[in-house]
């Protein structure tokens, strides 16, 4: 049994103060699309906070007597089942303690799980509680059609999928009984319609799914270039007369395919070697294995940047780097990813998510409750090695899977706001030295609980027979650590060498009940509930946003953390409102009276603003990647975001760098190039304003 000393805390939090509160959308047009009255809701959270969870994740029609009311209920309805589950780990008499503290922990938004559990732990007997599922796919009709039920229940239940569909036989091959196949890209049409049928599927958001092609395929051409073509008939039919998106009609993006997908090329250390080096490759029938095609490797890496420059995909995948660090290397290989990317395992598995909000950890001083850190590290690992054990799915093979690798992914979310919140640029050695650091105590203390529940009872079924590749991945992880440095919080730094150390100890004598431990989520909508200003281990996209939801609805938001960024940078309060007044009025930070100019990268973001355009060089985001990368069991979801004006050969060299540093994956996306985005700056005579059309992320 685990111990109550191991989360328990003495430092403990203060009462929530709960009141009634009301909760209402309005659409673009100022339209009422959402309205509840008479929530009873934490007093600190924010009217966005309890707008979007409300809107979002109370079960019941809104007519409905049983519809839920309560916050307090919601979170006692998923934390009371967990902490039930969760009991078989803990000694009896603190099984209460952790109870209260999982959900104090939420209430006060230290962290929150991944959208499905909200949407159905309590709600549903088994219910489904993974947001990331894999699904394998082989090259006969009957696993064909089986991929596009799977798909359909999981969209249902609020999941997202990822399938790598290199099995599949080309275009240019033959069929066995005479004729051509029809090829990956026309089965990723009927895929994509079906998640765009299911995608209300009884909640409120879209359907989202990942498709993957090897490099070495031969359809690889016709998947490079399928969503940029897509992307023009949008133009031709705006052009024509057709709205881009409308909630009343059909409009331009309705009309087209793979608009619920996200698309990621699969290459390997060769083939990158020969791109950099202007080598060739070969792309191989998939029955035989014979050539089809030899080709330029550096060209066909300029065609991926030509099409992520005109419309954001395909993403690249690093198939080497991501198998270097697979810990079940004897049960398979990687193949493929959830639709965001952060969860990186084997076909036919699943992984449940939580994220913490970095900046509640912050202390009124500047100061980092390290202790606090840990607890919720180890409050939350219990927890969602629990929902493994409790969770249903939608195949006997993905449940049998899931329960012998026991794959989870605890994350965090609001680093961005967390060094803006310290006065530190987000493109700086301080800034990565930080997030480095938060991220390997996250996953050191995640393996040291797993290892410890391993210990009383049981590693994971797979682990014995990976054993070798497991401790190997854990010793890369130990080796980076011990390089750390943070200048800022030496002592985060020490913790995380301290916590590898042994953690390597005991992993060689119990074992782990868990194959991955750690993925950083985009954490879209959870990242609302905990009042976060960025979004997994993004920087702020804008300091002024406008965000429309799916299914209806905008939020005006305001970047809360700046105010307290100035005043850690020494600033004066009467200095620090007019500089608030100037980013409320104008949506930027270049000219507010009395900034100085060493300060303003430090409130840069990731999309252009102000006169001279500032925003984070794709060089930071990499750089911050590459920091947090070697700590982290899955991958990173994670955009990098480029000017208007930036070319097909920053693009390139984007990929070529992010491979050299080691990235599992990379997506780009250039500002302004899809008729309609998520995030896009609109200027006028006043300045400039941020607004969001769709809702991103996974969790």
């Amino acid at each position: 049994m685990i111990p109550k000393a191991l989360f328990y805390y003495n430092e403990t939090l203060p009462d929530i103060q709960w009141e009634l509160r009301e909760a209402s959308l309005r659409g673009i047009s100022g339209e009422v699309v959402f309205e509840q009255k008479g929530i009873e809701a934490p007093s600190q959270w924010s009217q966005s906070a309890i707008d979007i969870v409300a809107s979002k994740y109370f079960s019941g029609k809104q007519t409905s007597k049983d519809r839920e009311s309560s916050i307090k209920e919601l979170i006692h309805r998923v934390t009371h089942e967990i902490s039930t589950w969760s009991a078989r780990y803990l000694e009896k008499d603190s099984r209460e303690d952790y109870y209260i503290i999982l959900t104090d922990l939420i209430s006060h938004q230290f962290g929150s799980f991944n959208s499905p559990v909200w949407f159905n732990v309590g709600i549903i007997n088994p219910p489904q509680c993974s947001a990331c599922f894999i699904l394998g796919v082989e090259d006969h009709m009957e696993s064909l059609l089986d991929l596009q039920k799977l798909e359909a229940m999981l969209f249902k239940f609020g999941s997202g999928t990822g399938s790598n569909l290199s099995s599949l036989r080309s275009s240019k091959e033959h069929l066995t009984g005479g004729g051509k196949p029809a090829g990956p890209v026309a089965f990723m049409r009927g895929y994509d319609a079906w998640a765009q049928i299911v995608r209300s599927g009884g909640r409120t958001r879209r359907a989202a799914k990942m498709q993957i092609l090897d490099v070495d395929h031969p359809d690889i051409y016709e998947f490079i270039n399928c969503k940029m073509y897509e992307e023009e008939k949008v133009r031709i039919l705006s052009e024509a007369g057709y709205s881009q998106l409308s909630e009343s009609e059909p409009g331009a993006y309705d009309s087209v395919w793979f608009q619920n997908s996200n698309l990621s090329i699969r290459v390997t250390d060769p083939f990158m070697l020969a791109a950099e080096k202007g080598g060739s490759f070969e792309t191989r029938a998939r029955l035989d294995d014979s050539v089809i095609e030899e080709l330029s490797a550096k060209q066909l890496l300029r065609d991926i940047a030509t099409a992520a420059h005109a419309c954001g995909d395909p993403g690249i995948q690093f198939d080497s780097t991501i198998n270097a660090w697979n810990t079940c290397a004897e049960s398979g290989r990687i193949r493929a990813s959830n639709p965001c990317g952060e969860y990186l395992h084997l076909d036919n598995t699943a992984c449940n998510l939580a994220s913490l909000n970095l900046l509640n950890f912050l202390r009124a001083d500047n100061s980092f409750d390290l202790e606090r850190y840990l607890q919720a590290i180890r409050v939350f690992t219990i927890a969602l090695d629990s929902i493994v054990e409790n969770s249903g799915f939608p195949s006997k093979i993905i449940g049998d899977n899931v329960k012998a690798f026991r794959e989870i992914g605890l994350g965090f979310a609001n680093l961005g706001a967390l060094l803006m919140s310290l006065g530190i640029a987000y493109d700086s050695d301080e800034g990565r030295e930080i997030a480095a650091s938060l991220s390997a105590i996250l996953t050191g203390e995640g393996y040291r609980v797993s290892s410890l529940i391993a210990k009383n009872v049981g590693a994971f079924s797979e682990f014995s027979k990976n054993r070798d590749s497991m401790l190997h991945v854990i010793e890369k992880h130990n080796n980076a650590s011990q390089q750390l440095e943070c200048s800022r919080f030496p002592e985060m730094a020490s913790c995380a060498k301290e916590i590898w150390n042994d953690v390597t100890k005991t992993g060689k004598e119990y074992g782990f009940r868990n194959s991955q431990i750690s993925a950083i989520a985009p954490t879209g909508t959870i990242a609302f509930m905990m009042d976060c200003d960025t979004t997994g281990i993004e920087p702020d996209l804008g300091l002024s946003k406008v965000k429309s939801l799916v299914g209806g609805g905008v939020l005006q938001v305001q970047n809360r953390t700046l105010e307290r960024g100035l005043t850690s940078l020494g600033y004066e309060p009467k200095v620090s409102r007019s500089v608030l007044e100037y980013v409320t009025t104008h949506g930027f930070l270049e000219g507010a009276p009395g900034i100085q100019e060493e300060h303003i990268a430090v409130f840069d973001c990731a999309l252009p603003q102000g006169p001279s355009e500032r925003s984070i060089h794709w060089k930071g985001h990499i750089g911050m990647m590459a920091a947090v990368q070697p700590f982290i069991s899955g991958g990173i979801s994670k955009t990098v975001n480029i000017s208007h004006d930036a070319t097909v050969e920053d693009v390139e060299n984007i990929y070529l760098t992010a491979w050299k540093k080691g990235l599992k994956s990379i997506t780009v996306y250039r500002d302004g190039s899809k008729f309609s985005q998520p995030l896009k700056i609109k200027k006028d005579e006043e300045g400039y304003t941020v607004a969001v059309c769709d809702e991103t992320g996974c969790s």
